[in-house]
């Protein structure tokens, strides 16, 4: 990986393959979490990832990171690169930063593939009881200095009881490297994903072509926030990936690289941009 020093803040990244560009944002509990999209679109795209600030081998700066601090360093990065405009994928706490990113760099995207969103989130039953069952447990467990713990209770909460063997078939070391990566999580991740949030007016700004990918099999509480979504943006169009919980492109590598391969194509950018 390459390294790029950016108003202070070191970002390790990755550029690889040649096309259109893409940007895969790795969600909050694993920097590697991208690495398989990127060995299945670097034939056909020149695919930006990197390790956000606070993640992986990126430094942590001090105090506290919002949304819209990983949007900026997102931006930031592409520019340093010479990428003008891409199309940008998140999935899960990072569909929040492509979201920002739309709204705060509406040129320097092209289209949205948002994976499995966590916010915005209805006030339904089914979000309360992922709160009261999983988040909040999850919290408590960590603040008690039992990670191991507090990390297992908010991956069964997403993915599912059963989530552990797909989770290192799809990602090898995944589990350790959450592990490693919890404090980060804990302590900067979520606090910001609890902090953000998008207004209809806000989403109305937001007029490129959106995909909202759903597994399948994925928790209820994702397919809420999946609708609550189409009914606010004015250009998306769902997908669901067959086969697949929120692990999504570890379960359903293939799948997922030809629907986003599929959707960058029907966008694709025009000569000039």
């Amino acid at each position: 990986m390459a390294s790029a020093q950016l108003d202070g803040i070191d970002l390790e990244y990755e550029l690889r393959g040649a096309g259109e560009p893409v940007v895969l944002l790795h969600w909050g509990v694993c920097a590697a979490w991208a690495q398989p999209l990127v060995e299945e679109l670097d034939d056909r795209f020149r695919v930006l990832s990197y390790d956000r600030a606070g993640f992986g081998r990126s430094a942590r700066p001090p105090g506290p990171l919002g949304i819209a601090d990983h949007a900026a360093h997102c931006r930031q990065l592409m520019g340093h690169l010479g990428i003008d405009r891409a199309h940008v994928v998140g999935h899960s706490s990072s569909a929040l930063i492509a979201l920002q990113l739309a709204l705060d760099a509406p040129a320097a995207v092209q289209t949205l593939a948002l994976l499995d969103a966590a916010r915005p989130a209805p006030k339904t039953e089914t979000q309360a009881r992922f709160l009261n069952e999983f988040a909040g447990p999850a919290v408590e467990r960590y603040r008690a200095g039992d990670a191991p713990a507090a990390v297992d209770t908010w991956c069964q909460g997403v993915f599912g009881p059963d989530y552990r063997s797909p989770l290192e078939r799809g990602l090898p070391g995944a589990f350790d490297q959450a592990l490693a990566e919890a404090d980060a999580f804990f302590g900067q991740e979520l606090p910001a994903v609890q902090q953000w949030s998008l207004t209809e007016e806000e989403a109305r700004r937001i007029d490129q072509p959106v995909l909202l990918v759903l597994g399948e099999r994925s928790a209820p509480t994702f397919a809420e926030r999946r609708a609550l979504l189409l009914s606010m943006l004015p250009n998306a169009e769902p997908f669901d990936l067959p086969g697949a919980t929120h692990l999504l492109h570890l379960q359903n590598r293939a799948g997922m690289a030809a629907a986003l391969a599929g959707f960058f194509a029907r966008h694709a950018l025009r000569a000039g941009t």
